[in-house]
């Protein structure tokens, strides 16, 4: 029987051991499901806004994405609003991506074996490649806000792919993600926060296992990379 265990925040992140799944639901790895559905040809997670400004530099015509306290980084092509990204420009390109949560999770994650990505978009296909990987422990981090307060979204994710590695899916996962709404995701229906937290944002990071693949993370000469794996 495989060991699945529940961690959370960037602490979380370093005690994960075995195959880590770092869960970023609102919004970091949905957005970056969403990136390789519009085509990009790679997307490379960075810690720090600098790392992405540089690993530009370095990649020629590449874009670059992400946040800090959720709003968009100055200089940057994109936020980490999926429904703001335009396909046209992201066919084709390298993305690079930087976020509050999780982002950090992957540079934290120094004791897993292996990494992967994980949000509601592509929850069963990340339970599903757990399976296949036939691995005796696997940790399942909930990154929170900012990496350093738990969020309700994340958890729910982690619950509900430990519920599909082990057999017994939560028989209520639909009735709880709309729950979301009003407990979790409110900020994506304030008039004030439109800029950065679109109302859109919400049904795109809760449409859960539209995607049929996930993403793992590796190390290249220019830091980590993810790779599309369809399942």
């Amino acid at each position: 029987m495989v060991n699945v265990n529940i961690y959370h925040l960037i602490e979380g992140a370093r005690k994960a051991k075995g195959l880590t799944v770092i869960i970023d639901v609102f919004r970091a790895f949905s957005l970056e499901c969403y990136l390789y559905a519009m085509g990009a040809k790679v997307v490379r997670p960075v810690e720090t806004v600098a790392d992405a400004f540089r690993l530009r530099d370095m990649i020629p015509h590449s874009l670059i994405a992400g946040e800090r306290g959720g709003r968009k980084c100055e200089g940057f092509d994109f936020g980490n609003s999926p429904s703001l990204l335009d396909a046209v420009k992201i066919n084709g390109k390298e993305v690079i991506h930087t976020t509050s949560a999780g982002t950090q999770g992957v540079a934290n994650a120094v004791n897993a074996s292996e990494i992967v990505t994980g949000s509601l978009v592509n929850a069963a296909a990340v339970a599903e490649y757990v399976k296949r990987c036939k691995i005796d422990e696997v940790s399942l981090v909930g990154m929170g806000k900012g990496g350093k307060e738990v969020a309700k979204e994340d958890e729910l994710c982690a619950e509900y792919i430990k519920s599909l590695i082990l057999g017994y899916p939560l028989p209520d996962i639909r009735e709880r993600i709309a729950g979301l709404r009003n407990d979790g995701g409110s900020h994506f229906f304030d008039a004030d926060n439109q800029e950065d937290f679109p109302m859109a944002d919400f049904d795109l990071c809760a449409d859960y296992n539209r995607f049929n693949f996930v993403l793992k993370v590796g190390r290249g000469e220019l830091g980590y990379i993810t790779e599309k794996i369809d399942m």
